[in-house]
């Protein structure tokens, strides 16, 4: 097992990651189980594979799981749901000293996180990411939200979990392609600022993907050694600085809205796309080497990812996908900023961009 502290002045914690944790569950948590009776909420993917392992952990110290089963899918991140949990914790008499156990991807992550935000004004809470995506990513840092109508996280807060527990064991209970999508997110980090980084990427990604128990640990602890470095820079996103690990999501946002997050585009899938779009609008703009953003693009289709916008069959024009963007939390004052890149590991916050250029752009790539 390897720890990599997340150092915030009065909230710090630790990232372990290992395999065997959640099966270890009650000694990893010590003194944050104060009570009882353990709240945990999962999913219904989650609940049949970790159930029996963190029952008996829990049963050995003395205590008991109390579950919570939601829905699986990004559908769960809403109102209604963010309800439900906490019509939960109050039923359990949760205190503002408990810690709640967030078990499963992003979405349970998320949606657990904010609900413990809130709750008699902010309890605790353990991050347990079970995905790829959540345990390089949505599990470090803090922000939780739930989607709306209007479009995705736009309702949440920044709430720091008291502990992150990434248990490497998990991922081999991933379909191929959830896997494949938390695989655009360790990719992101390389492409950031970290050219090194997405080299080891590219030598290494096929086995990652494949099985290698020991590629996949050194990729989550040098993703979480990464995000960990900037969360601590820049907890709020108040600087920019934070806002570099948003590389891809501008676009992958507004695609993921189009598809209506039925499914048919995972969040990881189109951050990838999101990514090698990033890249040849840097390229258009001439602050990018052509061959680097279809590097980019070779990479991702060689890890069987689509790459290109027309393999998505939208019925769609560049201007409705760029229309999607005024929603993007990142808008300020009627402006919204860009990751762009100027080459590989040179990405860069760009606040000159105007969303007629991007619709053109997003035309082209449609008609690819």
């Amino acid at each position: 097992m390897s720890t990599v502290p997340v150092a915030l002045a009065g909230r710090g914690y630790d990232v372990r990651v290992g395999s065997g944790l959640l099966a270890d569950i009650a000694a990893q948590c010590g003194p944050l189980l104060r009570k009882p009776a353990v709240p945990i909420v999962t999913d219904a993917h989650v609940a049949p594979l970790w159930q029996d392992a963190i029952d008996a952990s829990l049963a050995a110290a003395g205590k008991r799981a109390r579950w919570l089963v939601l829905p699986a899918g990004e559908a769960t991140k809403d109102w209604a749901h963010l309800e439900e949990v906490c019509d939960f914790l109050l039923a359990e008499g949760v205190d503002r000293g408990d810690h709640i156990l967030a078990l499963g991807g992003g979405v349970i992550g998320d949606l657990t996180g904010f609900a413990t935000s809130v709750l008699k004004r902010g309890c605790g809470f353990v991050q347990l990411p079970t995905s790829l995506l959540a345990q390089v990513d949505s599990s470090v840092g803090g922000k939780t939200a739930i989607n709306t109508r209007a479009g995705k996280n736009l309702i949440g807060a920044f709430h720091q979990p008291a502990l992150v527990l990434a248990d490497i064991g998990a991922l081999a209970t991933l379909p191929p392609r959830e896997l494949r999508a938390g695989y655009a997110e360790v990719v992101k980090y390389g492409l950031i600022d970290d050219p090194a980084f997405f080299a080891w990427c590219e030598a290494n990604g096929a086995a990652l993907l494949a099985g290698d128990e020991d590629l996949r640990a050194e990729a989550v602890r040098r993703s979480v050694e990464a995000k960990a470095r900037v969360v601590a820079a820049d907890e709020r996103e108040t600087t920019g600085t934070r806002a570099l690990l948003n590389l891809g999501h501008t676009f992958g946002h507004a695609l993921e809205a189009e598809c209506g997050y039925d499914g048919t585009l995972l969040h990881g899938e189109a951050v990838a796309m999101g990514m090698v779009l990033a890249a040849r609008y840097s390229v258009r703009r001439g602050e990018m080497a052509g061959q680097d953003a279809e590097r980019i693009a070779a990479h991702f289709r060689a890890m069987d990812m689509r790459a290109e916008l027309p393999q998505l069959n939208l019925s769609c024009d560049g201007r409705t996908l760029a229309n999607h963007m005024l929603h993007d939390k990142k808008m300020d004052a009627g402006t919204l900023p860009f990751l762009l890149m100027r080459g590989i590991g040179q990405a860069w916050l760009a606040k000159d961009v105007a969303l007629d250029d991007v619709a053109r752009f997003l035309d082209e790539q449609l008609a690819r």
